[in-house]
């Protein structure tokens, strides 16, 4: 059901600030928006105050169909924190495992 990990996401207040502190190579960035750091095997993506979906890091998985993806997690137990949307460059949605762990489903536009 769950896709590849895509990355990690963490919201952050300031995008220059958090790039600079991580000291990873930028793989992509949008404005104060959002950047992509390769974090060897991962993405570490950070996300500025305009694009941020969750209150603390959560790992984002990659899916085919995130509306499918989510009604079939909600069947089994997911809570949705936040229903599918349209961002800039990918629909997403972020759900809650029956643990209370809050992870990002997306898939590019």
């Amino acid at each position: 059901m769950l896709g590849k990990l895509g990355n990690v996401l963490i919201p952050v207040a300031d995008l220059d600030q958090a790039i600079a502190f991580y000291g990873l190579p930028v793989k992509f960035r949008d404005g104060d928006r959002f950047a992509a750091l390769d974090g060897g095997g991962v993405t570490v993506a950070l996300a500025g105050p305009a694009e941020q979906v969750t209150d603390t890091a959560a790992p984002s998985y990659k899916v085919d169909d995130v509306a499918r993806a989510v009604r079939e997690l909600s069947a089994r137990g997911g809570e949705v924190v936040r229903a599918p949307e349209e961002g800039p460059h990918e629909t997403r949605a972020v759900l809650r495992d029956p643990s209370g762990n809050v992870f990002v489903l997306y898939a590019p536009l």
